[in-house]
């Protein structure tokens, strides 16, 4: 069991335990936050994880659960509680690829369903029950604070057609800050949105080469790909509070891919 009385802030990181997950987690396990990790491998599969992030200092739970599912998001919710006893951050990371890419001309239903459950449809009901939380915690106390990070996609904006969904579901994401912002703009609970750009991870690994190349011919202004640290950086900046008057305002940390250029 996890003390619930430090005085360290605490957030959730789902899809925390690789690529761009691990990389915020670890940023804001280095910047005093105690961290809930969220992923779909059992705990003995993450124990090596959880012991890099112990090692800066932070009390690390691990939350094992498929965020496209109540009952997974509610033991989160449930398990953090009992560990911590609140929860000052949510980063909504956790998202999947398309199993097969398919030109949206073929692609199936069921491959959107499981891309838009996991990727949108997850992130907004696990949002509107922390939002819930965060609010009574704010009521109770005014001096709390906190706030709702989205790892959002230049997919949001950028159409991949063989890989439609992703796209939408991205793009969802965009709005689904817009509107949880708004509505928790009376309790100064601030939403963001950190749109990453060509991230190095093991979702893009399968395209490394063909990423290697573009950036060579000019993808990016930043000659180099993204990597999970540069949106950890991004997110512990929003965690810390250093963008109070910010709320619903997109992060890009794309290396200027979507910069318009002549």
């Amino acid at each position: 069991m996890v003390s619930s009385t430090s005085q360290k802030p605490v957030a959730l990181v789902t899809g925390g335990s690789r690529g761009i997950g691990f990389g915020v987690a670890e940023h804001l396990a280095k910047a005093g936050f105690n961290v809930a990790i969220n992923g779909m491998r059992p705990e003995d599969a993450v124990g090596e994880v959880l012991e890099k992030l112990r090692a800066h200092g932070a009390d690390v739970i691990y939350c094992q659960g498929d965020i496209g599912s109540r009952e997974s998001r509610q033991g989160m919710i449930d398990k953090i509680r009992e560990s911590f006893g609140k929860l000052n951050v949510l980063v909504n990371n956790a998202g999947v690829a398309p199993k097969e890419r398919k030109d949206i001309l073929e692609a199936s239903e069921e491959s959107f369903a499981y891309v838009v459950g996991t990727n949108l449809q997850g992130p907004y009901f696990l949002s509107q029950a922390v939002a819930n939380w965060m609010v009574s915690q704010k009521q109770a106390d005014p001096e709390w604070q906190g706030c709702i990070i989205n790892v959002g996609s230049i997919s949001a904006t950028v159409a991949s057609v063989n890989r439609g969904e992703y796209c939408v579901a991205k793009a969802g994401i965009a709005m689904m800050t817009s509107l949880f912002a708004a509505r928790l703009g009376e309790y100064q609970i601030p939403v963001y949105e950190i749109r990453p750009g060509v991230t190095k991870t093991d979702m893009t690994s399968g395209v490394q080469e063909k990423y290697d190349k573009l950036i060579a011919d000019g993808l990016c202004v930043t000659p180099r790909w993204g990597f999970p640290e540069d949106v950890g950086k991004a997110a512990t900046a929003l965690a810390r509070g250093d963008f109070p008057y910010s709320t619903g305002q997109v992060i890009m940390v794309d290396g200027g891919l979507t910069l318009p250029r002549l």
